[in-house]
């Protein structure tokens, strides 16, 4: 194991870039399909999952003092971006 760390930082700056290009895309495919229908209904179920996920990511860094740029989540607000 790496003793500074550096492969748990790379690791979760990956992931943080991968979820967030996930709900991005989510809110992509949502905005495509039709109001009311299965396919937006789903979407936005997608959409309200990776809020969750990115603001516990974000609140438990802050926990930490982790800084958002670490994550690869700085330029992202959930409440903001996936409504």
């Amino acid at each position: 194991m790496n003793v500074d760390g550096s492969k748990y930082k790379c690791y979760l700056f990956d992931l943080g870039f991968y979820i967030k290009e996930r709900a991005l895309k989510a809110k992509e495919e949502r905005n495509k399909e039709i109001p009311n229908t299965p396919g937006y209904e789903f979407q936005c179920g997608r959409i309200i999952a990776f809020n969750e996920v990115i603001s516990i990511m974000q609140q438990c860094a802050k926990g930490f003092d982790i800084p958002l740029q670490d994550l690869n989540m700085k330029d992202i607000e959930p409440d903001r971006d996936f409504t």
